[in-house]
């Protein structure tokens, strides 16, 4: 792989067949915003591209967690145009246009991950950084100028910016970004103690997270023998699923998590989700045969040495440019995989299994085992009493005598944060501090909080509020409520 400078930015390049491809990537994603600024990376892309006329060949440009990238197809001449359009709006944003591309993300409802994916990672990080995936924030009409412009100032310019291509720096290239400096991302801390536990969400099939060291190669394996064995199970033995995936997100310093997850025929998700978890216990437990393993470095070489993986390659490379991660090339990866032995993978699968997080869509029962025979419990908030102390709230007296279930519910707000005793005793607790967001809808208020939980506070609910409202609303900074979005229904 070869390596230029061009303006200050590195530019990765090596050759390919086909036409040439370019992809102008920066260090920047979902993950490096806050839930009340959520999909504002997302709006400076589509800004962006707005300022682009008509272009006779391909380009386009997508934000995911980590990266945002420009990318674009055709002869030299016109990726050197349009990398110099992306560059110069880049530098001049056209704020002007905020409304109309608010509009348009809210028509294209974009997610930065699998739903599933995100569902993993929003329980295991909150809702901040990694955990950040599956939540819509605000929505697009609510984000505020000021972090358009903070992020653009922070993120956009050339010391956070890489240029791959598939082949050489075409004659004359320009990348007219500003100076500045990589930004310190730091690394996302789990937001619960690492333990096998399953979780019920919005997701339209199960899934396994795994807190792990992304580059430990034997749990590579170990999850690419998981996706064949399932694939065989829940497809071909039982047609109960269709796909079968996995997927990985960087937490930082090398660690993050990886994921396999499916989808589920209707009816079918309590088995899905059986043979899901019960395939990763026997696999820890008992291992990958060698001729799994050894089928799956197979297809490992395969997929490494395809002409075709050049672009795929690249963006390693530039993902590794931008966050300071090594990154090793094909015949050095291939030849650590052709070193793994059966034993490794079982062993490295065995101790990620001590972090797994199942989750599984909503109503789906789950009577699953650990190891040691016992009950595999569920990711919970608490069922601890409320506080003593503070401004208390039931429901009506007609909700109470017609609905048994709101007996049970209060809501309880004082100076350290606001608790919920939901109808079947779980207790919530969001402290002020912890704050992401607060909702306005009408007189009510819907309240954010990394944990990750979600406290309505809405004279629907509860009757009475108005002093505890205007305590909420004196408790939490004003730049994080906002009024509910004038394009879709709230994130709850």
């Amino acid at each position: 792989m070869h390596r230029d400078v061009i303006d200050g930015i590195p530019v990765l390049w090596e050759q390919a067949p086909g036409p040439l491809e370019a992809a102008l990537v920066f260090g920047c994603g979902a993950r490096d915003e806050t839930f009340r600024t959520l999909g504002v990376t997302h709006l400076v892309e589509h800004l962006a591209m707005s300022t682009l006329p008509r272009l006779h060949h391909e380009h386009n440009a997508m934000v995911d967690l980590e990266l945002t990238q420009f990318t674009a197809t055709g002869r030299p001449e016109q990726i050197t145009a349009f990398l110099a359009l992306v560059c110069q709006a880049l530098a001049d944003l056209p704020v002007q246009r905020i409304e109309q591309e608010s509009g348009v993300l809210a028509a294209e409802d974009g997610c930065a991950s699998h739903p599933t994916v995100g569902a993993l990672l929003s329980h295991r990080y909150g809702i901040e950084g990694l955990g950040l995936a599956p939540w819509n924030g605000p929505g697009p009409d609510r984000i505020p100028l000021a972090a358009v412009r903070d992020v653009v100032a922070r993120f956009f310019h050339a010391g956070n910016a890489v240029l791959v291509l598939t082949g050489p720096p075409p004659e004359g290239l320009r990348l007219p970004l500003p100076t500045g400096p990589r930004p310190d991302r730091g690394e996302a801390q789990p937001v619960r103690a690492a333990q096998s536990r399953w979780q019920e969400d919005a997701v339209p099939g199960p899934g396994l997270g795994l807190d792990c060291d992304l580059a430990e190669q034997p749990l590579q394996l170990a999850l690419a023998v998981l996706q064949e064995r399932l694939r065989n199970t829940a497809r071909h033995q039982h047609g109960l699923s269709y796909d079968v995936s996995c997927a990985s997100a960087a937490a930082g310093l090398g660690r993050g998590e990886r994921v396999v997850y499916l989808d589920a025929r209707e009816g079918e998700e309590q088995r899905v989700a059986g043979l899901l978890w019960e395939g990763a216990l026997k696999l820890a437990a008992e291992g990958p045969s060698e001729e799994e393993v050894a089928e799956e470095i197979a297809a490992a070489r395969e997929l490494f040495l395809d002409p075709r993986a050049v672009s795929f390659e690249l963006e390693l490379a530039a993902s590794a440019e931008l966050f300071g991660t090594p990154y090793r090339p094909v015949p050095e990866r291939l030849a650590l995989l052709e070193k793994v032995t059966a034993e490794q993978v079982q062993q490295a699968f065995a101790r990620a299994m001590d972090s797994a997080l199942l989750v599984v869509p909503p109503g789906t029962e789950v009577s699953l085992r650990l190891p040691d025979g016992s009950a595999l419990p569920e990711a919970r908030c608490t069922t601890a009493g409320l506080p003593a102390d503070g401004q208390r709230f039931r429901p009506s007296v007609k909700d109470r005598l017609f609905h048994s279930a709101a007996r049970q519910a209060r809501l309880v707000l004082n100076d350290a944060g606001v608790w919920l005793r939901d109808p079947a005793g779980e207790v919530h607790h969001i402290p002020y501090e912890e704050v992401v967001g607060v909702e306005i809808q009408g007189p009510g208020r819907v309240v954010f909080g990394v944990g990750p939980c979600v406290i309505p506070v809405l004279p629907e609910m509860f009757a009475g509020l108005t002093p505890g409202l205007r305590a909420l609303d004196a408790a939490v900074p004003e730049e994080l409520r906002y009024a509910a979005s004038g394009f879709r229904s709230a994130d709850n």
